[in-house]
């Protein structure tokens, strides 16, 4: 199989250069697209809509793809100084390689 696409990843507005990314907001679902969008927000959006197609299941049948995203557990924990409650949902990254010893590089996936 080949290896996932930018559009796949990313959405069918995404593209590149050899010097920019772009990814349409439009194309990532939940997110209010706003010329104000925080750049947590943004991460999430790009995680959430990656994780619909970079599933483990999908690894598992692909070889040519090296990242998959899995949910782990909701949990709960207090901050601040009012110890507000807080949701913390956990999304897991994954990103793998034939080992070589060496450090996590970007090129390498």
């Amino acid at each position: 199989m080949a290896e996932p696409t930018i559009t796949q990843v990313f959405g069918s507005g995404a593209s590149q250069t050899a010097t920019t990314v772009t990814i349409t907001k439009a194309d990532l679902p939940g997110l209010t697209a706003s010329p104000s969008n925080t750049a947590e927000s943004l991460l999430a959006a790009i995680i959430l809509f990656a994780k619909s197609f970079l599933t483990q299941t999908a690894f598992d049948a692909n070889t040519d793809q090296s990242i998959y995203i899995e949910t782990g557990f909701a949990s709960f924990t207090n901050r601040g100084t009012n110890n507000d409650s807080y949701r913390v949902d956990q999304l897991t990254i994954n990103l793998a390689k034939i080992d070589s010893g060496s450090t996590l590089d970007p090129d390498d996936y």
